[in-house]
């Protein structure tokens, strides 16, 4: 098809509270305004691609290929958007998609699902219904808005060239997006549903992400005749146990030490060294205030991932029991722990049933 892709990026983003404009600020490894321009070329569907900005010197320092043009923007987003039809009228267009910067999170699936609805309509707006109750206030009077009638338009947004055009050239006052044009001048849209993550970038709290940390835990113990064999806070039935300063359940050390990793509080001898006091303590009192500590902290464990290294006993056949304990001390759900056994093809004290040991992964994310 015979499309052009527009990308509005000529704002001051004055609400951002950036000293660059937003749609150069760094998300996701890349400038914003990337995201938007890698994706309409990795759709295919486009001759050109046409950005709009008055940043035109921090654009020049990109090498693009040739089917991306930049021309300077106007005051107003609705300015910008007739210079960008202006320009795009000599290479007689068919179709133009209109797309604002501050968009980075649209798919190439909803560019693809537009272009497929543009065949047989003359402009297709994505919308997406609204999840709070909206009030609309005038002069002195509160009415209450019904949101099962509210849509709420997105970009990438979708015309018949010419129709937009002539509107656009007509046009005195100022708009916020295409589909207002249309709208006024009576003309049909084919909306169609957006997508919840194609959220508008405004405040810099737009783009606050989940910052997540991992953390890595290992301990190994001896086993010792005549002791008890604790693994994961669980009694597990066996000639021996592990010997240490306290009952020296391993995949409780490891995940107290992967916990502390992830959240950069040294290690478990700061909290429990070998004194009298821990003397025979139980693990499961270890980890407590350690958990109390990491949710106070507003952290959230993802998954917790645990490597048991021991010739016996079989890790198969205690793994379901493992995991319910280690849930019910973390205070996580079964399905994001996972438990692995390991043996060591009978080498060293492990392999001759003398030591087990324990390795953990810890993912932790942060939030407000």
């Amino acid at each position: 098809m015979n499309n052009y892709f527009v990308i509005l990026a000529a704002g001051k983003s004055k609400r951002f509270n950036k000293k660059i404009p937003k749609q150069f600020f760094n998300y996701r490894n890349k400038e914003i305004i990337d995201h938007s321009i890698e994706k309409s070329l990795n759709s295919k569907l486009f001759k050109k691609i046409l950005i709009v900005s008055n940043n035109l010197k921090h654009l020049k320092k990109k090498k693009y290929p040739k089917s991306i043009s930049i021309i300077r923007g106007g005051k107003e987003r609705s300015d910008s958007s007739f210079k960008a039809l202006k320009f795009l009228k000599r290479y007689k267009p068919k179709n133009v998609f209109i797309h604002d910067a501050a968009r980075p999170n649209f798919s190439i699936r909803l560019l693809k699902n537009i272009a497929k609805n543009l065949k047989n309509n003359k402009a297709v707006v994505p919308i997406i219904s609204s999840k709070d109750t909206i009030k609309y206030k005038t002069q002195n009077q509160i009415f209450n808005l019904n949101r099962n009638n509210l849509l709420l338009t997105q970009t990438p947004q979708a015309f018949r060239f010419k129709e937009l055009y002539k509107i656009t050239k007509n046009q005195k006052n100022k708009v916020t997006d295409e589909a207002t044009l249309f709208i006024n001048n009576d003309f049909k849209i084919k909306f169609i549903p957006g997508e919840k993550a194609n959220n508008k970038i405004t405040y810099i709290d737009d783009i606050k992400t989940p910052k997540t940390f991992y953390g890595i835990g290992f301990d190994i113990h001896k086993l010792v005749e005549k002791k008890k064999l604790y693994l994961g806070g669980a009694k597990i039935p066996f000639h021996s146990g592990l010997e240490g300063h306290s009952d020296g359940d391993v995949i409780l050390h490891a995940i107290i030490d992967s916990i502390l990793g992830a959240i950069r509080k040294k290690d478990i001898g700061t909290y429990f060294p070998n004194t009298k006091q821990f003397k025979n303590i139980r693990s499961p009192k270890m980890l407590k205030p350690i958990m109390i500590n990491l949710n106070k902290s507003n952290f959230f464990i993802n998954n917790l991932d645990i490597n048991l290294i021991c010739q016996k006993p079989r890790v198969s056949k205690y793994r379901n029991k493992i995991i319910k304990s280690v849930s019910k001390l973390t205070g996580i759900n079964e399905n994001q722990i996972n438990l692995k056994g390991k043996t060591v093809e009978k080498l060293g004290l492990i392999g001759k049933e003398k030591a087990i040991a324990c390795e953990t992964i810890i993912s932790i994310t942060k939030y407000d």
